[in-house]
C-alpha cells in the first residue's frame, strides 16, 4: 500500500486508527482456550469488530514467538485472514528488527515477501545499512523507532551532542538521506505530547506511527494538534485499551464499541483539516 492509498482510506474512514494484536494467551477470556487455535480465534474476532473503524493493524511478534511454533502459526493465519478478507487495512509487523545488511535482508525477505506485511518496525542504531535494505521494496514501509513513549526513552533518545542536537533528532534527520515520506515512518510515542512539535522541524511531512493512547495515558487531542499533517500523517495505535477492553464472551463486541470511540474523536480531528 503506498501514501495515497493510505490516506485515500484514513479519509474515507475518517480513522487514523491502527488496532495492535498483542495478543496474550493469559488475557484472553477463558472461554478461547478451548478453540483449537486460541490465538487465531481471538484475534479473527477482533479483527471482525474492529474493522469499519480502522486503517490498520499491528501485531506485535514477541506476542506470537512467545507461544513458539502455534503461535508463529496463528500470526501467520491472522495476516492470511487480513490479507484474503480485509485487504484495504494496512498491516504492521511489529518486530522491531535491525541488524548487520545480509541479516536485515532476510528480515525483509521474511516480512514483505513471505507474509506479504506492508511495514515493519526497525531499530536504527545499527546505521543505514541496517536499514536499506527493508527500503529495497516497492510500495513497503519501514517504521523507525525514533522517539518513543516508554520511561527508559529518556535514558538515551534525548541525550544532546555537542552542537545541541538530541539522538532521536539525528535519528529522523539523517535517516531521511536513506529513504523518504513514501516509504519510512517513524514511531513517536503519544505520551511526548509537545515534542511532536520538535518532531514535525526535522520531519515536517513523514508518517509517524503513534502507539500511547489509551492505557499508556497519551492524548489524542495533543498528538493531533502537533503531529497532524494537511494528509493526517499520523496513524496512532491503540491495543490494550481495546482488544482487552473487556475479558467476557462479550469481548469482541466492547472491543469494536471502544475502536468505534476512537474513530469519531479521530473525525473530529480530521474535520478539522476541511
Amino acid at each position: 500500500m503506498n501514501r495515497k492509498q493510505l490516506t485515500e482510506q484514513i479519509f474515507n474512514k475518517k480513522s487514523f486508527l491502527c488496532v495492535g494484536l498483542d495478543t496474550d494467551l493469559k488475557k484472553i477470556p477463558a472461554h478461547l482456550l478451548k478453540e483449537e487455535d486460541p490465538i487465531f480465534a481471538f484475534n479473527k474476532a477482533i479483527i471482525d469488530a474492529t474493522a469499519p473503524y480502522c486503517v490498520a493493524y499491528k501485531p506485535n511478534l514477541a506476542f506470537y514467538e512467545a507461544a513458539g511454533l502455534k503461535g508463529m502459526e496463528a500470526f501467520e493465519k491472522t495476516v492470511k485472514y487480513l490479507n484474503d478478507n480485509y485487504p484495504d487495512h494496512f498491516i504492521i509487523a511489529d518486530a522491531k528488527r535491525g541488524d548487520i545488511g545480509n541479516t536485515s535482508a532476510m528480515y525483509a525477505r521474511t516480512f514483505f515477501e513471505e507474509y506479504n506485511l506492508d511495514a515493519l518496525t526497525v531499530a536504527p542504531y545499527m546505521g543505514e545499512d541496517s536499514v536499506t535494505p527493508f527500503l529495497s521494496y516497492k510500495d513497503k514501509w519501514v517504521i523507525l523507532l525514533a522517539l518513543t513513549s516508554n520511561k527508559g526513552s529518556h535514558d538515551f533518545q534525548l541525550t544532546e551532542d555537542k552542537s545541541g542536537e538530541r539522538l532521536f533528532e539525528k535519528v529522523l534527520r539523517v535517516s531521511q538521506n536513506w529513504g523518504n515520506d513514501e516509504n519510512m515512518m517513524y514511531v513517536v510515542g503519544a505520551t511526548q505530547g509537545e515534542m511532536f512539535k520538535d518532531i514535525r522541524k526535522v520531519a515536517p511531512t513523514h508518517f509517524l506511527l503513534v502507539p500511547g493512547v489509551g492505557a499508556q495515558g497519551g492524548s489524542l487531542e495533543a498528538v493531533c494538534q502537533y503531529g497532524m499533517t494537511p494528509d493526517c500523517g499520523l496513524l496512532v495505535n491503540s491495543s490494550r485499551g481495546i482488544i482487552y477492553a473487556s475479558s467476557g464472551e462479550d469481548f469482541a463486541e466492547v472491543a469494536g464499541q471502544k475502536a468505534q470511540e476512537l474513530q469519531k474523536q479521530m473525525a473530529t480531528e480530521l474535520a478539522k483539516l476541511g
